[in-house]
């Protein structure tokens, strides 16, 4: 009996830490998405970032599909659309080209950056306002 409840315990642990996971990944790969941005931008390529943020089309699939399962708010899936945006740009400017130089191509980063981050607050204030109402 004592190894199912030690069994049980850590899949519960482990259940705990993956939601945490999937919760706070998409902000940390935004944030360095962002930051690795506008860093580029005055020439300063930190290899760190691709290592650490580096995101491909199956991790973020993936962590929609996710966030999806565990039936996660908006806001935790708002990171997840601006990394999509600016993989999209990124990868369409690449590849074909988008005819900006490169301080208008970075103020376009920035639009859609402050476009997603009013967003996550707008409803990170709804939601918790919502919260304290039911609360009270």
């Amino acid at each position: 009996m004592e190894k199912s409840k030690q069994r049980s315990l850590k899949s519960k642990t482990l259940y705990k830490v993956e939601l945490l996971l999937l919760k706070f990944i998409p902000f940390i790969l935004a944030i360095l998405c962002f930051l690795n941005t506008v860093l580029s931008y005055f020439g300063i390529d930190l290899e760190i970032f691709a290592y650490i943020g580096g995101i491909s089309f199956f991790t973020l699939l993936f962590l929609y599909v996710s966030s999806y399962v565990f039936k996660f708010c908006l806001y935790h899936r708002l990171p997840l659309h601006y990394l999509l945006i600016n993989t999209l740009i990124s990868i369409y400017d690449y590849h074909i080209g988008i005819p900006l130089d490169d301080k208008n191509l970075l103020v376009l980063y920035l639009i859609i950056a402050f476009i997603f981050t009013s967003l996550i607050i707008i409803d990170y204030v709804k939601t918790n306002k919502r919260d304290t109402e039911l609360d009270n």
